[in-house]
């Protein structure tokens, strides 16, 4: 009997609004196989949704739709038609996914003379099986599922969770788990008749909500002379807009969820970086993504879930998280992640400066100092003066950085590396938090900017002395230190984190700029995750080899910010060449063969879409070619263009709460309104 096996998702169709999504074949049909279902609040509700006119399926013909949450599956229904080639019989299903909700409409058209009578039917099954077990490859509810019929449609519940659906002018069959909606219109000559249902799923044991789209988002246009950046940006803030959400429990404070299928929850890494990529459109979402996770903030320690005073959390689930045949189990609020906190001082300060008011700043600051305290005291587990991560109760993380896969940390050979382990990259965030924490602190009057600054200084020396390997290709960081301060020399994308942060000198700035961009690291579709000759590199591997557009667009806005110019445009065109292959929803990961290999870039099978960073990631780009860089404080938005990008015409930027327009010509001369 073979094993069950995640399910793959590139070939699958999504339409989705936090926390609700629908996941079908590309005729839109839900089989019930692998992912396809619809879902709401982390478990699948409806586990197969068909389609049948005049007794047949229809014959598929195109998919479509105008923005995440609406898809237009466009067949034809042969088996009423006419014999001649011309198709005459057309049916145009739309799917919609609001929060709670699935909304079907179904328009047959009739272009024959005569009228047809077709019989429509749709059949749905009830499935309830949470999503951790989907991703396991299993099925299975919870609670047993009962199934009531009513005067206009079907209830189906499974322990708290209630789905009630609706047909009007439907006949309804209902089965143990499933019910079957019939109509018989009679359709006259060059007419049409439109039928519709929906589902509507209440869940009391939800610990997240949808939110309204942001009007801000909404008015954001982008004319570029690379026609990809237009596209990129326009489907990416669309599908930003779709995974928009809050908690139940602080209904006005939205943040992103990181991402569809498995992520669809409030994630402090993933939802703080997509914030702070965002910042170019308005500081709110950054606001309330950082007072969402202040609320939530450790204030104890609690071993079983990673809880310490001062830190920011991980992951927010309305129940115990369980990966089967994996041995991780995840209690419903877990803290293990060791650069949240830092990222979060990190975004705190950058909205600061995009100007993020002061009356919203300040509630934070102790949190801040919080924080900032986290660092020294719990963040430094064992006094080296770095921060590293361990998972002590043998069934959360092994890994807690960015890349949390159980093989991302591994030597040049290939062999794992022994934790607890000091990242890179966690260095760098957390020089950059106390050196912008310090500049908070000491703006609004509080103690404790100077210390931070001395511990800040003191950490770039150590990581100066500790973290740099000689090679004849050049000097490079090594990704991490082990359990034993042995620096581990696989040569990795997690280096491209540092630049922009302050923890690299000029000369050691240029040496990481000249390797991201190395053939062995650039595949030309972005930055691969891990060095092509490294034992361990394989394409399709998902920390080690890959490509992530996220840290793509971190190592670009690092390059840019250190004054490389060149190299952030060099990964940036790769960036675009994938986005359009993905018809510009950059998924979560692809592939990392090479762009001279291959005419497209390669899926990673398994890779969520749409994701939060990577829809971000668009706008990461668009802020280095225009090299914004902001300070409120001082009323200046400084903007200069990279050389050679192009024209660009951007309206809806915000800076300091008002509106900006930016134009930039073929010279790089740049008209603000």
């Amino acid at each position: 009997m073979t094993a069950p096996l995640q399910p793959l998702l590139h070939d699958s169709v999504v339409v989705l609004t936090a926390p609700s999504q629908a996941w079908s074949t590309a005729d839109g049909t839900v089989d019930g196989r692998g992912i396809h279902g619809f879902y709401h609040s982390d478990v699948r509700v409806l586990s197969e949704i068909g389609l049948r006119v005049g007794d047949a399926e229809t014959e598929h013909i195109a998919t479509g739709g105008p923005d995440a949450a609406t898809a237009v599956f466009t067949s034809l229904a042969r088996g009423v038609d006419d014999a001649t080639a011309d198709p005459r019989v057309r049916v145009d299903r739309i799917r919609e996914v609001r929060a709670g909700a699935l909304i079907e409409t179904i328009t047959v058209r009739n272009a024959l003379r005569a009228p047809i009578r077709p019989r429509v039917a749709v059949s749905v099954r009830a499935d309830f099986t949470p999503m951790q077990l989907v991703k396991a490859g299993l099925t299975g509810s919870e609670h047993p599922v009962a199934t009531v019929a009513t005067t206009d449609g079907v209830t189906f519940t499974s322990g708290a969770m209630t789905a009630s659906l609706v047909a009007p002018g439907a006949g309804i069959e209902t089965g143990d788990d499933s019910a079957a909606l019939l109509w018989t219109p009679e359709i006259p000559g060059h007419s049409s008749v439109t039928l519709s249902w929906r589902i509507d799923v209440e869940d009391p044991s939800a610990v997240v909500a949808g939110a309204a789209p942001s009007a801000e988002w909404s008015a954001f246009t982008a004319a570029t002379g690379d026609s990809r950046l237009a596209a990129w940006l326009s489907r990416g803030l669309a599908d930003l807009q779709a995974l928009r959400m809050s908690t139940t429990e602080r209904p006005d404070d939205i943040f992103l969820a990181a991402g569809a299928p498995w992520f669809f929850t409030l994630f402090g890494r993933d939802s703080i970086w997509a914030a702070r990529m965002l910042l170019p459109l308005g500081t709110d979402i950054a606001a309330s993504t950082l007072r969402v996770l202040a609320a939530l903030q450790g204030t104890e320690v609690v071993n079983e879930t990673a809880e310490q005073p001062g830190k920011i959390m991980h992951e927010l689930r309305p129940a115990t998280l369980t990966l089967p045949g994996r041995g991780i189990v995840l209690p419903p609020l877990y803290f293990g992640t060791v650069d949240a906190t830092a990222l979060w001082v990190n975004l705190l300060h950058d909205a600061w400066k995009w100007g993020m008011p002061a009356a919203e700043v300040e509630p934070l600051l102790p949190h801040l100092e919080a924080a900032l305290a986290w660092m020294r005291d719990y963040g430094d587990s064992d006094g080296d003066g770095f921060l590293e991560y361990v998972d002590t109760t043998g069934h959360g993380l092994a890994n807690q950085g960015w890349k949390d896969s159980g093989d991302s940390v591994q030597w040049r050979d290939g062999t794992l590396a022994d934790g607890p382990i000091a990242l890179c990259e966690v260095q760098a965030y957390a020089y950059e938090a106390a050196v912008g924490g310090a500049d908070l602190l000491e703006a609004f009057g509080r103690p404790g900017a100077d210390g931070w600054r001395q511990w800040a200084a003191d950490l770039k020396e150590r990581f100066a002395a500790a973290f740099w390997i000689d090679d004849p290709a050049g000097a490079y960081p090594a990704i991490a230190l082990d359990a034993a301060k042995r620096k581990v020399d696989t040569v990795t994308s997690n280096i491209g984190h540092l630049l922009g942060t302050g923890i690299l000198s000029a000369e050691q700035s240029e040496l990481v700029a000249r390797r991201l961009v190395s053939p062995e690291l650039n595949s030309g579709y972005g930055l691969r995750t891990m060095s092509s000759d490294s034992a361990g590199f394989w394409p399709l591997s998902y920390h080690g080899g890959s490509v992530w557009a996220h840290d793509t667009a971190i190592a670009i806005s690092g390059l840019a910010r250190a004054g490389h110019a060149a190299e952030a445009e060099t990964l940036a065109v790769g960036l675009l060449a994938a986005a359009e292959g993905f018809d510009y929803r950059m998924p979560e990961l692809h592939s990392g063969d090479s762009a001279a290999d291959t005419s497209t870039p390669i899926p990673y099978p398994a890779a969520c879409r749409p994701q939060a960073w990577s829809a971000a990631a668009s706008v990461a780009v668009l802020s280095a070619r225009l090299g914004l860089a902001a300070d409120a404080q001082s009323g200046t938005l400084d903007v200069a263009p990279i050389p050679g990008v192009g024209t660009m015409a951007v309206s809806g930027l915000r800076f300091a709460g008002a509106p900006l327009s930016l134009s930039v010509d073929a010279d790089g001369h740049v008209t603000r309104a």
